[in-house]
């Protein structure tokens, strides 16, 4: 299956704003999540796996300081972000699971 195509500038700032908590860097936008225990924490990054294997698109994922996720999202064979990025945040902030954001 072909993967979309990147997105303008302007789609990005649209769709980046309709995500709280994430932020972009270069061609990909991430964000931290903090949980309350280091099983919460592997918890969210289970469930964040299970919805990539799902879309077919994976984001980086690094799990540090007992109970931190960093979440990273780029369309890596197009080479910046498209409508796969911004899906997959979506459903990721849908899980809830009481990870909250942090700076």
């Amino acid at each position: 299956m072909p993967r979309p195509p990147l997105l303008a500038e302007e789609d990005i700032t649209r769709k980046l704003a309709e995500l709280p908590g994430w932020e972009r860097s270069g061609a990909s936008i991430g964000r931290t999540l903090t949980a309350s225990n280091f099983a919460s924490a592997v918890g969210v990054l289970n469930a964040i796996a299970i919805l990539a294997e799902k879309a077919d698109h994976h984001p980086d994922m690094r799990l540090h300081g007992w109970n931190k996720l960093e979440i990273t999202l780029s369309t890596h064979d197009q080479g910046g972000l498209t409508r796969l990025d911004f899906e997959l945040a979506a459903e990721i902030d849908s899980i809830g699971f009481g990870a909250s954001a942090s700076a």
